[in-house]
């Protein structure tokens, strides 16, 4: 064998046991015990788990007049190091722009740069209505290995109604396809928003204050309604709140099926912070909500209500997030990439969630849901994406000393957690070695994915 990974404690969906890791090329052929191979890595006190995917990223992302400061090289540099060795990404149509070319230029600007392998979500934006024919692309678009579709009930140009979103999840459902959905009421946020700079309210705190949490239930219900209307599965991203939890909980005991995905700042984080020195930095939609919240979303990680820990990192400086006349126009968005493991890992204990559960949440139902065949599991055949994770390893989160985002702060500066990764590979290779990154960018590749 070429590798292999010895003494370690194997962590996976099916238990957790004591076994070695043989690896030839880019697979994982055997498990068992004295296994030997030209390398040997030596796990001892370390737990061995699937490497982690985030199907919920934005690198190098147009925001209105940003650009979300992590590109894909440092991005999945990050996201390596954090033990993460596949991220789903997100195409952005321009209007009018043929979805098989958008999913080619974006393609471009990752391969060659990502130094972990990569998918794309496909965005169906607004414009769709006036050109329905390019729903009737889906099925090539599909087949070019992108089988989810991002939609949006809120922000201008992306947001659909009702009429539209029944039309493209039907379509879709159609091709075998996932739509994943951001719900928040967009016209009331809207509404609310106006009103709040009408009267003065312009700090931080007021971006929270005017995307109340019954507002993103209420549309988690819609799109759980018009999904079922139209032979559809769902999966609702960044589920910040209990009442939208809820939504999908009584979805999933009609038996329908719904998928759940939360994300560490609606775990770990509280939006009164938004009226503290430096709230600014906190700002994303949905926005954070309350220590309640928290603890709610954690049960629904631990007991199944929700099926995916994922980030949705889209980083700023703290200079692009400071000094904006009212907090409309401060670019939401947060950097998790490269801590999420370790903070669902040390904090996940802490909320009644097993060892077991936490490699579900992060690795395989990600890998199950999004169609990610060879990932996600440690198993003959499956890609020998790993990680020797250390769970005796301390670290105080810092950006710029711990952290690699490309970003000079951290929602999580100053926490610190038992539990790092220490040694990571990607499809073989060694990628991570002791807490230093010591793969390449060009490494990675785009994965194919099929979905059903």
């Amino acid at each position: 064998m070429d590798i292999v990974i010895r003494n370690g404690t194997l962590i996976t969906l099916g238990g957790i046991f004591s076994a070695d890791v043989g690896i030839v090329g880019e697979r994982i052929v055997v498990l068992g015990e004295e296994l030997h191979g030209k390398m040997e890595l030596d796990a001892t006190g370390c737990y061995v788990l699937p490497g982690g995917i985030d199907p919920h990223v934005h690198l190098q992302m147009p925001v209105g007049n940003y650009v979300s400061s992590d590109d894909f090289a440092s991005g999945t540099v990050a996201a390596a190091l954090g033990g993460t060795t596949t991220v789903i990404d997100f195409v952005e149509p321009e209007p009018g722009e043929p979805l098989l070319d958008a999913l080619e230029k974006r393609r471009a600007e990752a391969d060659g740069r990502v130094a972990v392998d990569y998918g794309l979500h496909m965005t169906i934006p607004t414009w769709h209505a006036a050109h329905p024919e390019a729903l009737d692309t889906l099925s090539e678009v599909v087949a070019a290995g992108v089988p989810s579709f991002k939609l949006y009930l809120a922000y201008e140009g992306l947001r659909l109604d009702d009429p539209q979103l029944y039309r493209v999840m039907k379509a879709i459902a159609g091709v075998g396809g996932l739509p994943i959905i951001h719900c928040e009421n967009g016209p009331l946020c809207e509404t609310l928003r106006a009103q709040a700079v009408a009267q003065g309210n312009t700090t931080p705190i007021y971006h929270a204050l005017t995307r109340p949490p019954r507002q993103e239930a209420e549309a988690v219900s819609r799109a759980i309604d018009l999904a079922a209307l139209a032979g559809s599965p769902l999966y609702v991203v960044h589920v910040s709140c209990e009442e939208s939890m809820l939504r999908i909980q009584a979805a999933r005991v009609r038996g329908e099926p719904v998928y759940g995905e939360t994300c560490p700042q609606y775990l770990l984080l509280n939006g009164m912070a938004l009226d503290l020195p430096d709230g600014e930095r906190l700002v994303c939609s949905p926005p954070l909500r309350t220590e309640e919240d928290n603890e709610a979303l954690w049960g629904g990680l631990a007991f199944e209500d929700l099926d995916v820990l994922a980030t949705d990192h889209c980083p700023f400086t703290a200079a692009e997030k400071s000094g904006h006349a009212d907090f409309t126009t401060i670019p939401g968005g947060l950097p998790s990439i490269e801590a999420r493991l370790s903070l669902a890992y040390h904090f996940g204990q802490r909320h009644w969630m097993t060892l077991e559960r936490w490699v579900e949440v992060c690795c395989t139902n990600p890998a199950r849901i999004f169609g990610l065949r060879r990932k996600g599991q440690i198993a003959p055949g499956f890609d020998a994406d790993l990680v020797l994770f250390d769970p005796a390893r301390w670290v105080t989160i810092q950006a710029g000393r711990t952290l690699h985002e490309q970003v000079d702060w951290s929602p999580y500066e100053g926490m610190t957690v038992q539990g790092w990764p220490r040694d990571v590979l990607s499809r073989g290779r060694v990628i991570v070695c002791d807490g230093e990154f010591v793969g390449e960018q060009g490494w990675g590749r785009f994965v194919l994915r099929e979905q059903g």
